[in-house]
């Protein structure tokens, strides 16, 4: 089915109203009922239990010494805040990339493995319609999935080691007050971080009709921009990889606030991001659709 077509479409059904298909209510929904929906949101609520179980037996982290550099996982049972950053810090390298890939990744291809893509255009609902429509609703998941996460740890980590400031592992701590603002602030940065992820899931999504080439292309890729960045050699250029500032978010949780890497960081990924966004936007409105 080609553009023109929906155009024609659309152009002959009275009362229609591109505004009103496909939204963002409805999208939602089904995504919310679909089996991988349920299974990350569990893996990600389980995992706070998971460290505390491993905590419980294997010791805590300060107990077991192992080397004069001091990490956040050596204050991990300091305090509820301290055990949410933990279990940020352990995840943000690749965990929360998956539900960022999956959500954004598995939007347009599982519609056109499913042969109904082309169904929902002659309903019609616009090309740009849909794709915005899906894009906001897997960041929207997506964001979900990375609130949830330090959201259990809280709780979790309340009950298990209780609620107090925030032990830097520099020295020092941040009052119980700053924590929360602090912590959001992470999520927040962690999320802006992923954009890229999430423009490479989207675009290919676009491309292809198997959702998992597209999740797996999606974090293949930000894979290869980790390793990219583990090459010294590279220098400055490695600046220009969002890979390079993914950690930047430590930056957070210092006495004085830095937002030197933070915005930097932040800004290497929306620039990617919108580019990606942009690249699937113009490559679906000009594809044939045939399933």
């Amino acid at each position: 089915m080609s553009a023109a077509a929906d155009l024609t479409e659309a152009a002959e059904a009275p009362g229609y109203r591109a505004r009103r298909t496909l939204p963002l209510r409805v999208e939602a929904v089904r995504q919310l009922r679909r089996r991988r929906t349920l299974l990350m949101g569990g893996v990600l609520a389980a995992l706070p239990f998971i460290l505390i179980a491993a905590f419980a037996i294997g010791g805590t982290p300060s107990s077991r010494g192992g080397g004069d550099r001091i990490t956040l996982m050596d204050t991990a049972t300091a305090s509820a805040a301290n055990f949410a950053a933990t279990c940020l810090f352990v995840s943000a390298g690749f965990l929360l990339v998956v539900p960022v890939a999956l959500f954004c990744g598995d939007t347009v291809a599982s519609e056109a493995s499913w042969s109904s893509l082309r169904y929902l255009l002659a309903a019609p609902v616009p090309r740009a319609r849909l794709l915005w429509s899906k894009l906001v609703v897997a960041l929207g998941f997506s964001l979900a999935a990375m609130v949830l996460l330090p959201l259990v740890a809280l709780a979790a980590g309340a009950a298990a080691y209780g609620w107090g400031p925030l032990e830097l592992p520099t020295g020092g701590a941040l009052a119980t007050s700053a924590t929360v603002p602090r912590l959001a602030l992470v999520v927040a940065f962690v999320f802006v971080s992923q954009l890229v992820t999430a423009g490479l899931a989207f675009w290919l999504s676009t491309k292809t009709d198997a959702p998992l080439g597209a999740v797996g292309g999606a974090v293949g890729l930000t894979i290869v921009g980790n390793v990219l960045d583990a090459v010294t050699a590279l220098g400055s250029w490695r600046e220009f990889l969002p890979a390079h500032w993914q950690f930047a978010w430590a930056n957070a949780l210092q006495p004085d606030l830095e937002w030197g890497g933070i915005a930097k960081g932040a800004a290497i990924s929306v620039t990617y991001a919108l580019i990606l966004f942009a690249f699937a936007f113009r490559g679906f409105s000009r594809k044939d659709i045939v399933s």
